[in-house]
């Protein structure tokens, strides 16, 4: 049924509503089934962890809605899945993939999950994850939950998804919905988009409310969107924005953020724009990866860009030894962390220290991969009033924005920085973990700085994408970058779910 709505933009599905060939309730339930066909059997990508037993229901609202008041928006019908760390106050879980927090009620939704109800979104289901968020265990799986089980990349089955959006960026990859919504810590959105060719943007730090959501750490956390067009991205960032007063690091957006995101498309914006090129620690994850940027490279050029190559950026490798970064994970994964859990209504698990004990007493459902060391590591951490946190919190923002992005930015007076988003996907690897080989999202990550992954190309039948990264709240030039670089390249390609290569 609807064959058709393969690769089809939120702008393509609005106009079919309003022509009348094409109901939400319909669009729902093609996406439920192409997710019965493919993500629960067939290829078995797993990458829905659950299905909202409503979507049906809240689609024939729409539907009437659309009739009998017009539609609120470009979301209106639309279905959306989002990852299964932001919070839901309906029938569906909130687990962050562990089998922990099963059974555990929220106590209402997650801000963005509310913003996405106004715009008259249907949330379909919640996405796999790696479990937690990837900040678990030493040796961890990417795309593998206690609950969801692993997930699989569309393009080849027994390569990685990439973590820990995993699900979110499978599901858009593989039509299984038409945008998704993840979060990023450090490449949780980004190294996904890349390696499953979709459009990925991680936003400024406070752009969008972390309220509701599972978390990590509240320096580096933020929520992003999924889709396989920039233009479907940036209206999907523009549903999610603004201040709210469950998370105050929203407050610093005012006047900052736009409730629009695709005023800012434009297919000429490469001309003349100044982008730099940080080779030292960013090239080389791969050798025909970095064959394929470089053409990505000439392509923004012939579309009028002025190349700064190289602009490094001077502090690279002094991030990449740092153990600050890790240090402010770990304590605020244990701050942040009891407190969601101590606001649950009811809850297994209140506290880092009940989920290690309930990992421990189910090892063989959630130890048998790989451990929790990590866990462990921040349950021994002496809190946020520390004063190595404060030092290293200081020497992570220090790094990577006044002496990082900051700095190449205003030697060069560059627009934005490029460069791969990481290597093609390896294999899944039971045995050792995850085979990173290098990643564009620590300088971001770590400033708290916005970054897009854009598809580039591909290796073979493996996606490459391209990140785009500027400082705080520069989104608009960002979306502009890589707007102009997608029209120019088209590089998307569908996956075949080949089962191996």
């Amino acid at each position: 049924m609807f064959m058709h709505l393969e690769e089809v933009t939120i702008n393509e599905l609005q106009a079919s509503m309003a022509e009348g060939k094409l109901t939400a309730r319909q669009l729902v339930e093609y996406y439920i089934e192409r997710v019965h066909e493919l993500d629960q059997n067939g290829p078995t990508l797993k990458s829905v962890i659950e299905l909202n037993p409503d979507a049906q229901e809240i689609a024939d609202a729409l539907d009437q809605e659309r009739v009998s008041q017009g539609i609120r928006g470009p979301l209106h019908g639309i279905p959306v899945l989002i990852k299964d760390n932001i919070a839901t106050a309906d029938k569906m879980q909130t687990t962050a993939g562990s089998l922990a927090l099963v059974g555990a009620r929220v106590p209402a939704d997650a801000f963005v999950a509310q913003k996405l109800r106004a715009a008259g979104a249907i949330i379909m289901g919640k996405a796999n994850l790696s479990e937690w968020a990837n900040l678990r265990g030493q040796s961890s799986i990417s795309g593998w939950s206690g609950r969801g089980g692993q997930t699989r990349n569309p393009y080849v089955l027994d390569r990685t998804p990439c973590g820990s959006s995993s699900g979110s960026a499978v599901a858009v990859a593989a039509n299984l919905t038409a945008v998704s919504l993840g979060t990023e810590t450090d490449g949780s959105v980004l190294c996904p988009a890349s390696i499953c060719d979709v459009v990925g943007i991680k936003p400024t730090v406070g752009l969008t409310s972390r309220a509701g959501v599972i978390p990590i750490s509240h320096n580096q956390d933020t929520v992003g969107p999924f889709a396989r067009t920039v233009a479907d991205a940036a209206i999907l960032l523009g549903a999610i924005v603004g201040v709210d007063g469950r998370d105050t690091m929203t407050s610093a957006s005012e006047g900052k953020y736009h409730t629009n995101y695709t005023q800012f498309l434009d297919t000429n914006a490469l001309q003349g724009a100044r982008i730099g090129v940080p080779r030292e620690g960013y090239f080389g994850y791969s050798p025909k990866a970095t064959r394929l940027i470089e053409s990505a490279l000439q392509a923004l050029q012939e579309a009028g860009a002025i190349l700064v190559d190289p602009a490094n950026i001077p502090t690279a490798k002094q991030m990449e030894s740092s153990t600050a970064e890790n240090l402010v994970l770990i304590t605020d994964l244990k701050a942040d962390l009891n407190a969601y859990l101590g606001e649950l209504l009811e809850s297994p698990v209140r506290n880092l220290a009940e989920v290690i004990a309930f990992n421990e007493a189910h090892a063989e459902q959630e130890l048998s991969l790989f451990g929790h060391e990590l866990f462990i590591e921040a349950e021994a951490t002496a809190g946020v009033d520390d004063p190595a946190y404060i030092q290293a919190l200081a020497e992570s923002h220090r790094l990577s924005r006044q002496e990082g992005i900051d700095a190449v930015m205003d030697q060069y007076q560059l627009d934005a920085l490029v460069m791969p988003t990481c290597g093609p996907a390896w294999y899944i690897d039971n045995v050792n973990g995850d085979h990173y080989t290098g990643s564009s999202a620590q300088p971001a990550a770590m400033a708290g700085y916005p970054a897009i992954s854009v598809p580039a190309g591909h290796v073979q039948e493996l996606p490459v994408g391209l990140t785009f990264m500027g400082r705080a709240y520069s989104e608009p030039t960002l979306i502009k970058l890589a707007y102009a670089f997608e029209q120019k390249t088209r590089a998307r390609q569908k996956p075949k779910f080949l089962p191996s290569i």
